[in-house]
């Protein structure tokens, strides 16, 4: 299989292999997408770390295969192509990329589909596509410019230039830089304390973000009005509440 899913402590890795640098072809994607629905319906998954291995994220799309379709096979494919990363950012429960070595075109979106991105001091992330005469097809004209802003957004698809652990951290891009040894086990360590946490809540919150992002300040307001009112019906709610009262900040221990 070129992608794993191997469930502990309540963390799904689901992990990329597809030696030697994790390229997406199309079965890749598909099985992307169906690891990432699988790990989203498990209650024994409660936080999700997307890795590919200790050398290297994923470089990008499968070129070989690309180079053969023409405009009519993209139009067919490209929203099974974006559908499959979607899957990732859309999985209710909280998700962290450790990023290895490189994470380059299809590597660096799949990379922008998670809520927190843990990169290896030697990384080096980019949108290349421009150098093929494409521009990004997996949402990284849109999911980029969301995370890092619009004007560094277009210098990196433009420019199709390769960013380093360095300055993607300056930029956003990613949210903390550590030794590559320590990539995977540091991801595990953020999903595992955030597995122990209420799930329905922290399903709330990421809605709440990610779709307050998408409309306007009013309908966003609305948006957590209603999941901050519907967790008054939760037990983890009951629970948290009780725990602060009888025991203080902080010790609350959810199912």
């Amino acid at each position: 299989m070129t992608v794993t899913l191997e469930v502990s402590a309540g963390v799904g890795t689901i992990r990329l292999d597809r030696p030697p640098m994790n390229a997406l072809d199309i079965a890749t994607q598909d099985r992307l997408k169906e690891l990432a629905e699988e790990a989203a319906g498990r209650d024994d998954v409660r936080a999700v770390v997307v890795h590919g291995g200790e050398k290297v994220f994923a470089a990008g799309a499968d070129i070989k295969e690309m180079q053969l379709m023409d405009h009519t096979a993209m139009v067919v494919r490209g929203k099974a192509l974006q559908d499959s990363f979607t899957a990732v950012a859309r999985i209710p429960k909280p998700v962290v990329a450790a990023v290895t070595g490189y994470a380059l075109g299809g590597g660096c979106e799949l990379a922008l589909c998670a809520d927190f991105r843990i990169a290896a001091d030697n990384a080096k992330l980019g949108q290349p596509e421009i150098l093929l005469g494409l521009i990004p097809g997996a949402g990284g004209t849109q999911r980029l410019a969301r995370l890092v802003g619009p004007s560094k957004a277009k210098d990196l698809i433009f420019t199709g230039r390769h960013v380093k652990a360095d300055e993607a951290l300056a930029i956003g891009l990613v949210d903390r830089v550590v030794p590559a040894a320590e990539v995977y086990e540091q991801a595990h360590a953020w999903a595992a304390k955030l597995a122990q946490g209420p799930a329905l809540a922290l399903r709330a919150a990421k809605e709440s973000v990610d779709a307050g992002l998408e409309t306007d300040i009013d309908t966003g307001l609305a948006i957590e009005r209603n999941w901050f009112a519907g967790l008054f019906a939760t037990e983890d709610r009951e629970r948290g509440m009780r725990s602060f009262v009888e025991e203080g900040p902080g010790k609350a221990k959810f199912l």
